[in-house]
């Protein structure tokens, strides 16, 4: 289970670049924050693990309190006997090496959001003064890396940034960032032509992946890692659709807790609150609706293996959990032929860094032990 804490109410992924306006904005405070944890803490079974997630407009505007929610969680685990790990998510700008000491000693986990080549990354991500953030985040994303090795980044791709696709991948690549995590922005206006931009990008993208796995560099490039897996994994990949609600809940800075990010401020969404905690019935009142396949998918010949199941996702793009973006559907029929391509060009060559990445349960395990083992530079 992961309880994400809204450290502000301007948390909509759509607005979180760089800095934002702190007028009218809502802040968590410590209180809310502490019984959020303690709600963790009561919903996870002894010996397990809870996830606490510091999310919102920009969450390290906020360190002081991501600091004293995680010195609290700690203590609280001694008391319950259950264990947690922390993520934050950041434009990177207010990175600095006192805070990335301090997420090394208490396990906080950093992903960094970066759109890739300056043409791209300034598009949209700006400071309140209207300037670009690429130069600034070229530094910060080396301090980040040089204490967090393993940290990933986040690129978000719009129309007006998707020719930039496969070469911002590169970039962020070479920066040395080895998981890269590649998402639309779903609600966006996208044309028939992006969207042929976008097919051409990702067979460049392809590529790219075909020349590192070769050359057996280990790397995790979604989405083609999700799609290979939907085709290698049909079985259990089904299993691990969204499960609104079940595995992840979201915390508003006035304690309400919603099912997802997307649904923070809807009220037709509340779960509960930090205080009274979860309806249960309200919860599985809303997972179960999501769980029904949309009608306009039924007959889909790629709907066990596309995203029109994530609930935050059609949320963000048209507003319900019941209807699935055009845009969405377009994309998963143009991606699919390419990813499974790529996955059967690898398989014939026996490419032994394409069949542990993919067909050996443990190769996380064993990737990084053997990563434990290299000696230092």
């Amino acid at each position: 289970m992961h309880f994400t804490l809204h450290l502000t109410n301007n948390c909509n992924m759509a607005c979180a670049y760089c800095y934002v306006d702190r007028s009218n904005i809502q802040t968590m405070t410590a209180v809310i924050a502490r019984r959020a944890v303690d709600l963790a803490a009561g919903m996870t079974p002894g010996g397990d693990s809870a996830g606490i997630v510091f999310f919102g407009g920009e969450p390290l505007l906020y360190k002081e309190l991501i600091c004293e929610t995680i010195d609290y969680a700690n203590w609280k685990e001694k008391q319950a006997g259950c264990y947690f790990h922390y993520k934050v998510t950041t434009n990177g700008l207010l990175l600095d090496k006192d805070f990335l000491e301090y997420s090394r000693k208490n396990n906080l986990f950093i992903a960094l959001s970066h759109d890739g080549v300056q043409a791209a990354h300034d598009r949209h991500r700006r400071d309140t003064e209207g300037r670009g953030t690429y130069e600034t985040l070229a530094r910060k994303a080396q301090m980040l890396l040089a204490a967090r090795p393993y940290a990933p980044v986040l690129m978000t791709v719009n129309p007006d940034t998707a020719r930039y696709y496969a070469e911002s991948v590169e970039y962020l690549y070479n920066l040395g960032f080895r998981y890269l995590i590649c998402s639309l922005n779903y609600a966006a206006a996208w044309q028939e032509d992006d969207l042929a931009m976008l097919a051409g990008e990702y067979g460049k993208l392809a590529e790219f992946y075909y020349r590192l796995t070769l050359a057996e560099e280990k790397f995790y490039l979604s989405p083609f890692e999700v799609k290979i897996s939907s085709h290698i994994n049909r079985r259990t990949y089904c299993h691990k659709r969204c499960e609104l609600g079940l595995k992840q809940i979201s915390v508003a800075p006035d304690g309400r807790l919603y099912p997802c990010v997307q649904f923070v401020g809807d009220d037709s969404y509340v779960l509960g609150d930090v205080y009274a905690g979860v309806n249960e019935k309200r919860r599985q009142h809303i997972y179960l609706q999501n769980e029904r396949e949309k009608e306009s998918c039924r007959d889909c010949a790629v709907r066990k293996r596309c995203n029109h199941y994530c609930g935050c996702l059609n949320k963000q793009a048209t507003g319900s959990i019941d209807l699935v973006s055009p845009v969405l559907c377009a994309h998963e029929r143009l991606l699919l032929p390419i990813a499974d391509k790529l996955a059967e060009r690898l398989f014939k060559k026996r490419n032994a860094m394409f069949i542990q990445k993919h067909y050996n349960e443990y190769y996380p395990i064993v990737s990084l032990v053997e990563d434990m083992k290299k000696p230092l530079l």
